[in-house]
């Protein structure tokens, strides 16, 4: 299997709307638009496949070949279609060595917090102004041991040396609370997890 990488070459369009958008999803490719610094937006046609496989992870990083001119790009806004969730659209920002870009950042947990405590991720992203070029894949979160009562704002987690935090400093990130005991009529008996990450579902 050949090496995934994130060198692609891209065709410049000079066709718009939504009719030439599904003509080029109808191959496999993706429409986008790239933007610059103080250049006008550039029109260009992604491949499908490898723009599924690279745009996984949270803020690619694509170096992009234009006509043989090669741009370092961020995926900056990804439109899906809300049923079948294929890639509809890519919206692309050039970035340059040094430059600060802001960023959302996936929170992960790991970890198991103390006997009978429920685990809450009160924050799924945080906004960070990074370098562009080391943007973190996700901020993870450890619980292991954490008692009830415990609450973990954005400030009290550590950042790689080159972020700055933009979210509310007093944000709740993190909660641990005491694990609520339901009656389970004849189930009373069965004892439930611990230190779980809560995941609320409707009945």
């Amino acid at each position: 299997m050949a090496e995934l990488t994130n060198k692609v070459v891209v065709e410049v369009r000079t066709s718009f709307g939504k009719g030439a958008a599904r003509k080029i999803r109808a191959q496999n490719k993706i429409p986008a638009v790239l933007y610059g610094h103080g250049t006008e937006p550039q029109h260009v046609t992604l491949p499908g496949h490898q723009i599924l496989l690279l745009t996984r992870k949270a803020n690619a990083i694509l170096e992009l070949d234009i006509d043989g001119v090669a741009q370092t790009t961020l995926v900056k806004d990804i439109q899906r279609d809300p049923v079948r969730q294929i890639i509809e659209h890519i919206d692309l920002v050039v970035i340059q060595l040094g430059e600060k870009v802001t960023v959302d950042i996936p929170v992960h947990v790991e970890g198991d917090a103390a006997p009978g405590t429920l685990v809450s991720l009160e924050a799924n992203t945080l906004s960070l102004e990074v370098d562009a070029t080391k943007i973190p894949q996700n901020i993870v979160v450890s619980v292991e041991g954490l008692e009830e009562g415990t609450q973990i704002l954005a400030k009290d987690i550590e950042l790689l040396d080159n972020a700055t935090l933009l979210t509310d400093p007093d944000a709740l990130v993190v909660n641990v609370t005491a694990e609520v005991e339901q009656d389970l009529g004849e189930g009373e008996d069965e004892a439930p997890a611990t230190g779980d990450v809560v995941a609320e579902t409707a009945e």
